[in-house]
């Protein structure tokens, strides 16, 4: 008898709780969805979800007269919902003069003035067996890129720009590694690799406004990225100093393409057409820059590049590592 007592008791208390209809101010969310869980009754602050909450909110607005809630996406939540819960929220960012910015893939901040005043013919003269190695390596894939492209320069700048950008990403992440595991630091070579390698998706992102790849290129694309990226891999966890030297002379022959791309662009062969929004932004060019102005500024950044590398391949040269000398300043 008293347990039957002590039950009648406990349920007159909680009954009304557990089991009695919504309040007022929520009669309209009661009539759409039900009564409401009952665990939502015993912990409604920890319970409550955002998309309950921007309910509630809602039913309020009408009642006190507000305009109808905007039609929602599929998933029931806002997007403004979504952000509220998670206290993140985009800033709103502004060019110079005012307008909106556009770019998601970069910030102003991440915007530059190049610096076109570089040596062409700068070259790093090989004289030991590993540089001659891999000088001849990088000719030697020269030699097919020439007879396939020819001068389909906006093509071949797409193709190079997608193998040009793996190097730093490899180099900067296994330095981070490195510097995790051997608790060092790293001399700001981290940093100048992942921008490097930053700089280089940039010059195909730009590319990708001047032309599209086709089916066949996107397949070469997908190819010589697999098999590059783990070549430079293993060869930079085998010689550090190989692979940077490596880079520098791929460096090199990418000023050389981007020269013969401006000689036919001022000869006429190619139309020198408005450069894209996007390079006009990303290198503060004028309004009306054209895409020879384009292609000067990443021959420069290709040229910072080559010098970058041949200079960390030969730190290692001196028997030094990168973390005692400090990366050179950014192109930025």
């Amino acid at each position: 008898m008293s347990s039957r007592m002590a039950g009648a008791a406990l349920l007159r208390h909680l009954g009304p709780r557990l089991f009695a209809d919504e309040p007022a101010v929520l009669s309209g969310l009661t009539a759409a969805r039900g009564v409401m869980p009952v665990a939502t009754r015993i912990l409604p602050v920890r319970m409550a979800s955002t998309a309950a909450e921007a309910a509630r909110e809602d039913a309020g607005a009408k009642h006190h007269g507000g305009a109808e809630k905007p039609e929602e996406p599929a998933g029931g939540q806002s997007k403004k919902a979504i952000v509220s819960y998670w206290g993140i929220d985009t800033p709103k960012l502004v060019k110079a003069d005012g307008t909106e910015w556009k770019w998601p893939c970069f910030r102003p901040w991440d915007t530059y003035t190049s610096d076109t005043s570089i040596d062409v013919k700068k070259h790093h003269e090989p004289t030991t067996v590993p540089d001659k190695a891999a000088y001849m390596l990088v000719k030697s894939l020269r030699v097919p890129m020439d007879l396939f492209f020819q001068r389909r320069h906006a093509s071949h700048a797409l193709l190079l720009e997608t193998v040009a950008a793996v190097p730093g990403m490899v180099g900067g992440m296994l330095l981070h590694l490195r510097s995790l595991r051997r608790f060092e630091q790293s001399g700001g070579w981290i940093r100048a690799l992942l921008e490097e390698a930053e700089n280089e998706r940039m010059h195909l992102m730009t590319f990708l406004e001047v032309t599209q790849p086709r089916w066949w290129e996107r397949a070469l694309v997908l190819a010589a990225q697999g098999v590059f990226f783990n070549a430079y891999f293993v060869g930079y966890l085998v010689s550090p100093k190989f692979a940077h030297r490596v880079v520098g002379y791929l460096e090199e022959e990418a000023v050389h393409s981007y020269t013969e791309y401006l000689k036919d662009l001022e000869a006429g062969v190619i139309e020198n057409t408005p450069a894209p929004a996007i390079a006009i932004d990303y290198w503060r060019l004028p309004a009306d820059a054209k895409l020879k102005d384009v292609v000067t500024v990443v021959r420069a950044d290709e040229a910072h590049h080559r010098d970058v590398n041949h200079f960390a391949s030969d730190i290692h040269y001196q028997g030094m590592k990168l973390k005692d000398t400090p990366a050179p300043l950014s192109y930025h």
